[in-house]
């Protein structure tokens, strides 16, 4: 083996350090993009705005709610959909849910 002289280092040892560190630093940048992606996709939601309180007609049970830009729904255990207006609150439509045959 030949002897190389005080500081310096063999050719082949200087590629492999310059490789590891570029390797390093490309793991790294990637391990942050991973981590920026994340936290862009899985950001801070707004949380929903939900109603104080609804007011149901007498006799009925809600069993699923679900809500719109202007409007949410309410459906009823006894197979109705209640729609009503975000901002009064009114009741807007309603709508039976028939079975299928």
């Amino acid at each position: 083996m030949q002897e190389t002289p005080e500081g310096q280092e063999p050719p082949n040892l200087r590629f492999l350090r310059r490789l590891v560190t570029v390797l390093t630093a490309t793991m790294i940048l990637g391990l942050l993009t991973i981590i920026v992606l994340f936290v862009i996709r899985l950001g801070v939601v707004a949380p929903v705005a939900l109603p104080d309180q609804i007011t149901l007609p007498s006799g009925l049970r809600a069993s699923a709610f679900t809500q719109g830009a202007d409007w949410y729904a309410v459906v009823t255990t006894d197979d109705q959909i209640l729609i009503y207006d975000r901002t009064s609150g009114a009741l807007r439509q309603t709508i039976a849910i028939k079975p299928t045959p």
